[in-house]
């Protein structure tokens, strides 16, 4: 257990800093003077004044904020903090401001991806055939289990990866095939077929195969500093890609919410990444990076994305929201994340007393 919230108080103290590091960063180099930035909420455990900036941990791990001169609406103002106020600077540096937070998450996971790539490389199914099954094109068109796909219509194959990739692309078109098999190639022409399967969220779907499966051999890759962070941008993304696609599919009800999961959950696995060895707590840290900063950008009040929401609508409509609408709209937000802090609290606790 003490391992557990050791490991949690790590990994939330790394994405709060990043996030809020991006805010306060951007905020100075547009000129906004920053009153305070705090690793945590409640009352104060350390705080140290560097110019016109508190530094501060508080009590509660659970998140932080760094408040700017001005950074709300109507507040009163010296005359002399006028040009580092927050809400008199241009609507552009604004969103920047806050768009940095999220930005920042998404750059922490990128940097983790590439100092992971370049330390250990990236592991790659071998593009062996392991089993070919019944009743497929791969059957059928004599490819044998031992074969070592070496090209696919003129694209050279360096991993079992590739194959899915290109077969999934084609659409269902005639595929030209060279394996190895005892040391020497062999020309195979199939054509995919569709079939049932289930994507990665379980759900039931149709797609183009050949009927094989992989030994489940795997092998290391060493990348150059450009090879490493081109798969460190290409695996951010496809992660962005992912959580997005997730939270959609729990909107529209094709993914049980109670796959969320809390505090409590990140601490157990958390700890169980740790123990693992630093490579897997990293990644882990890398992937909760990218869930916090999407989460930030969703269009609700009193996140990033709903401040961003708001600038929108002063662009839009050539004046701010006002004062007491954005009030209103705050506490809604803030009752909305409330409500889903306590769900994901219900099934954290749920998982622990069903043995999760």
């Amino acid at each position: 257990m003490g391992h557990s919230v050791i490991a949690f108080i790590i990994v939330i103290g790394v994405l709060v800093f990043i996030h809020e590091f991006g805010h306060f960063i951007v905020a100075r180099l547009c000129g906004v003077g920053v009153e305070v930035f705090s690793l945590g909420f409640g009352p104060k455990i350390f705080k140290k004044k560097y110019g016109r900036t508190q530094y501060c941990l508080s009590a509660i791990p659970l998140g932080g904020y760094v408040k700017m001169v001005g950074e709300e609406p109507g507040t009163t103002i010296d005359p002399e903090d006028i040009k580092l106020s927050f809400t008199h600077k241009s609507l552009l540096q604004k969103s920047i401001v806050v768009a940095a937070g999220p930005l920042f998450n998404f750059l922490l996971t990128i940097l983790i991806f590439y100092v992971l790539y370049q330390f250990s490389g990236i592991y790659l199914a071998k593009p062996i055939v392991g089993k070919v099954m019944e009743d497929t094109p791969a059957l059928t068109a004599g490819i044998k289990p031992g074969d070592v796909i070496k090209e696919i219509n003129q694209n050279k194959i360096e991993s079992f990866e590739d194959i899915a990739r290109i077969i999934g692309a084609g659409n269902g078109e005639q595929l030209d095939i060279i394996v190895e098999r005892d040391s020497r190639l062999k020309g195979i022409v199939l054509s995919p077929a569709l079939k049932p399967g289930k994507n990665l969220f379980g759900e039931e779907i149709e797609k183009y195969v050949i009927g094989i499966v992989g030994t489940g051999e795997s092998f290391n890759k060493s990348l150059n500093p450009f090879q490493a962070m081109w798969h460190s941008v290409k695996d951010t993304y496809g992660l962005v890609k992912l959580t997005i696609l997730s939270v959609g599919k729990m909107l529209s009800g094709s993914i049980s919410a109670n796959n969320l999961g809390g505090p409590l959950m990140i601490a157990q696995i958390a700890g169980e990444q740790a123990k693992e060895g630093i490579m897997n707590f990293a990644w882990f840290i890398a992937l909760l990076s990218v869930n916090l900063g999407i989460i930030n950008l969703f269009p609700i009040p009193v996140l990033d994305g709903g401040h961003l929401l708001f600038f929108g609508i002063e662009a839009a409509t050539g004046k701010a929201v006002s004062d007491k609408l954005r009030e209103k709209l705050n506490q809604f937000g803030a009752a909305v994340l409330v409500a889903l802090m306590v769900f994901v609290f219900y099934n954290d606790i749920l998982r622990m007393f069903n043995g999760g």
